[in-house]
């Protein structure tokens, strides 16, 4: 943020500068979502008794608002730059778009192999945004090249290429955080994809003594998932035969997949040739 910031100043280049202020969101937004990721972990209290893994979540939603924020200030920059006399920025802007990228590659590969092995949403989201900063660095890069052409070819238009490449990048980050803070509220709102859903109806139609399953939720807190399931199991069986189904659902879930933290499992009877009752 710095560095491109400094030599985007000294150097001339909008576009540059645009991408300083596109990482110093990329610096708060890491700082949310270390914050979110060191509350996500706390257990379960009495406050909160399906954990704290949504402020996440809410870390993620954090850096979209910032990444909009962002898109504004440097777009509105930009569009105002097209309309005075264009700024002639320096080779050493190009090289210092060209540092970025590579770095911002690095870490974006870095986030987002930890996001996929943890499981995390916001280090996802950080990592798409690393990614759009590479984006955002090349679209800068690919501005201050046509401005220096325009300065050496005498080719009054293309001075205008580090402005225009500014609005871009500021299009480019806007897109992006509303991707992320639309997935973040979805998420918040507890929707669940019917694909999402397949494995566990299949997992748990294998288990012997469950009848069938009358309903099965799941809500995502971030690194881990709480499932709601009503099965039926044989009217004629016992409280406690009833009981140890339920017990087996819930651990043989928990098992068999990583990201499933608890089971509220609720019992049914199953009365054959007869309507489904609950109980």
């Amino acid at each position: 943020m710095i560095g491109k910031g400094t030599i985007g100043i000294w150097g001339g280049s909008r576009a540059l500068v645009s991408d300083a202020i596109h990482s110093a969101a990329d610096l708060v937004g890491s700082i949310a979502v270390m914050i979110g990721l060191r509350v996500a972990q706390r257990p379960p209290d009495a406050d909160h008794p399906y954990g704290h893994g949504k402020a996440e979540l809410i870390s993620s939603a954090a850096v979209s608002v910032l990444l909009i924020a962002a898109a504004v200030e440097v777009g509105v920059g930009g569009i105002r730059a097209l309309f005075v006399p264009a700024e002639q920025p320096d080779v050493l802007a190009a090289f210092a778009a060209g540092a970025a990228i590579l770095i911002k590659e690095v870490l974006y590969r870095y986030n987002a192999r930890l996001g996929k092995r943890l499981n995390s949403r916001s280090l996802m989201a950080s990592a798409m945004d690393h990614r759009s900063d590479v984006v955002s660095s090349a679209a800068a890069l690919i501005g201050i090249c046509v401005s220096i052409a325009g300065r050496h070819f005498h080719i009054h238009w293309m001075l205008y290429g580090d402005p225009a490449s500014s609005a871009l990048v500021a299009v480019l980050i806007l897109k992006l955080g509303i991707e992320i803070a639309a997935e973040a509220t979805q998420i918040l709102m507890d929707r669940t994809e019917p694909k999402e859903l397949q494995p566990y109806y299949q997992f748990l139609e294998k288990i012997y003594g469950v009848k069938r399953i009358d309903d099965l939720r799941a809500r995502d807190h971030g690194q881990y998932v709480i499932v709601d399931v009503e099965i039926s199991v044989d009217a004629d069986m016992t409280v406690a035969q009833g009981h140890d189904i339920a017990t087996e659902v819930k651990d043989r879930m928990i098992r068999e997949f990583p990201r499933v933290a608890e089971v509220l499992v609720h019992v049914n009877p199953y009365f054959r040739n007869q309507a489904r009752r609950k109980g």
